[in-house]
C-alpha cells in the first residue's frame, strides 16, 4: 500500500487512498470515496496537503506546458508542472518566477494553493500577485476561467485556498525579465534586533531580494543578531563562471533527531560568524533561492517523529515588541531552530481571502518535534501571535487552534461558501469544525 505524508511527517496520518491524475477530471463518487484533494509534490508542511478519509488526487502527471510567450514572458502550463522545470525552460530565455518559495519543487498547482511568497515580497508581492488566469474544474463538472477580472470571487477564494475549491487545470503567470542565471548578492552581519530593523529598512530600498537568517537562541544584548542577504538579478556580463548543480542525500532516518540544543547551539554560533560578503559575489540562481534542494531528503534529519515548522506574520505596528517577545519565549524554552527566517512584507494588500503574505514582519522557524515540550513552547508563541494580531501560515501548519486560524484570516467564512463540495482536507476540518 503506498502513502504519501507531508513534508514534515506531521501530523501523523498519511492517505493511503492515491488516484494519480493523467487528465483533467475529477473522479465520480463511485470511483473515489470522498472527499477528495488535489496533491503535487507534498511539499507542504503539515495536513492542508492531506486527507486521510478521502482521496488524494495526485497531479504530478499532470506537467504539460501549454504556451510561452518569450517576447512577453507570459507562460501557461499545466498544475503538476514543477518550478524547477519552469525556470529549466524560462530561464535560458531570459525570464523567471515572479515570485518563488525556498523549494523549486514544488508545483505550480501548489504554489498558487498556498499562494506562497519569497524573498522579494517588499519589491513583488506574493505568487498570487502575478497569476493572470487559471481553469478550475469543480465536481460538478462545470469548468471555470478565472482571472482577475472574470469570476473574481473565485479567484480570490482559490488564489491561497489551499485547493479546497476544485482541480486546477492549467495556470497562467506573468515572469519578469533577467539577463542571465546569476545573483549579485551581499551578506552583512547585525548585532541584535535594532540592528536588523535599520540595515533592512536600508536594504528594502535598493535590493529587490532581502531575507535574514537570525539566531534565535542568542539573548541578551545579542537578541536576534544574524546575517542579513540582500540580491539581486545580475547584470548582462560578456563572462559568467560555470555552475554544476550538484546534491547531496541524507540517506536514511537517524534513530533521534539531529537537530538538538547541543547542535543548535554549535551551529548557530557557527553560522553567525561565517564570513560575509558586503562587497558582494556573484551567485547561481538555485543556491540562492533553494539551498535547502542541494539537500535531498534532507527532512530526515528530524528522525522519524518528523518536526514542526511555526512561521507567523506580525502586524507593522506591533511587530517589533512582539518578535522580541517570541525570540524570548523561544530562547528561554532552549528549543531553538537553524532554520530561523525573519523578513519584512511590503505593503500590497493579499490576492486572496485566506492568503497568508500581508504587511508585517514575518518569523519561520522549524523545531523537532519533542511531544508535550515542544507543544507547550507552541502554546506560548500562540498567545504572543494572537494578542499582536497576526497570524499563523496554514501551508505550514500542523497544529494551530482553530480560534488562531479564524481571528487570523476573518475571510475564512466568506470563503466557505466556495468551497466544492466534494473536496476537503484534514487541516480544514481540524480548524473549522
Amino acid at each position: 500500500m503506498s502513502t504519501l505524508q507531508s513534508w514534515n511527517r506531521l501530523p501523523n496520518i498519511a492517505s493511503d487512498k492515491i488516484l494519480t491524475l493523467t487528465e483533467h477530471a475529477i473522479p465520480s463518487q463511485h470511483s473515489a470515496p470522498h472527499p477528495l484533494l488535489a496533491h503535487g509534490n507534498g511539499r507542504s508542511y503539515g495536513d492542508v496537503c492531506l486527507n486521510d478519509k478521502g482521496t488524494l488526487l495526485r497531479t504530478t502527471a499532470l506537467d504539460r506546458f501549454i504556451s510561452f510567450d518569450q517576447r512577453n514572458g507570459i507562460l501557461r502550463c499545466e498544475s503538476g508542472v514543477s518550478l524547477q522545470s519552469i525556470l529549466q525552460l524560462v530561464v535560458p530565455h531570459g525570464w523567471f518566477l515572479s515570485s518563488t518559495p525556498g523549494t523549486q519543487y514544488a508545483t505550480i498547482g501548489g504554489a498558487l494553493a498556498n499562494d506562497v511568497h519569497g524573498k522579494n515580497h517588499h519589491a513583488q508581492g506574493s505568487f498570487g500577485h502575478h497569476v493572470r488566469a487559471f481553469e478550475l474544474i469543480r465536481s460538478s463538472g462545470e469548468v471555470l476561467l478565472c482571472s482577475p477580472g472574470r469570476n473574481t470571487e473565485m479567484f480570490r477564494a482559490t488564489v491561497g485556498g489551499l485547493g479546497l475549491t476544485g482541480l486546477l487545470s492549467w495556470i497562467e503567470i506573468q515572469l519578469i525579465p533577467v539577463n542571465n542565471p546569476w545573483m549579485w548578492v551581499e551578506s552583512h552581519r547585525f548585532n541584535n534586533l535594532d540592528h536588523f530593523w535599520q540595515l533592512n529598512k536600508e536594504a528594502e530600498q535598493q535590493w529587490p531580494y532581502t531575507v535574514a537568517w537570525i539566531d534565535c537562541l542568542a539573548s541578551g544584548n545579542a537578541r536576534g543578531r544574524g546575517i542579513l542577504f540582500t540580491g539581486k538579478h545580475a547584470a548582462n556580463q560578456t563572462q559568467l563562471p560555470s555552475y554544476k548543480e550538484r546534491s547531496k542525500r541524507v540517506p536514511f532516518d537517524p534513530p533521534i533527531s539531529l537537530v538538538n540544543r547541543l547542535s543548535l547551539r554549535s551551529f548557530n554560533a557557527l553560522y553567525y560568524r561565517q564570513p560575509v560578503k558586503p562587497q558582494g559575489n556573484l551567485c547561481h540562481y538555485a543556491p540562492y533561492f533553494y539551498p535547502l534542494d542541494a539537500i535531498q531528503d534532507w527532512n530526515r534529519i528530524y528522525g522519524h517523529k518528523g518536526f514542526y515548522q511555526y512561521q507567523c506574520v506580525l502586524p507593522p505596528e506591533v511587530a517589533r515588541e512582539a518578535t522580541v517577545q517570541l525570540l524570548d519565549a523561544i530562547a528561554q524554552s532552549g528549543q531553538g531552530s537553524f532554520l530561523a527566517v525573519l523578513k519584512t512584507f511590503g505593503s500590497q494588500a493579499p490576492v486572496g481571502m485566506l492568503s497568508f503574505a500581508r504587511p508585517g514582519t514575518t518569523l519561520a522557524l522549524d523545531f523537532p518535534n519533542l511531544g508535550d515540550k515542544t507543544l507547550k513552547l507552541f502554546n506560548r508563541l500562540d498567545a504572543i501571535v494572537s494578542e499582536a494580531g497576526g497570524a499563523l501560515y496554514p501551508a505550514k501548519d500542523a497544529r494551530m487552534p482553530a480560534s488562531l486560524f479564524q481571528s487570523g484570516f476573518p475571510e475564512w467564512q466568506r470563503f466557505s461558501d466556495f468551497i466544492d463540495p466534494a473536496f476537503s482536507s484534514h487541516f480544514w476540518q481540524r480548524v473549522t469544525l
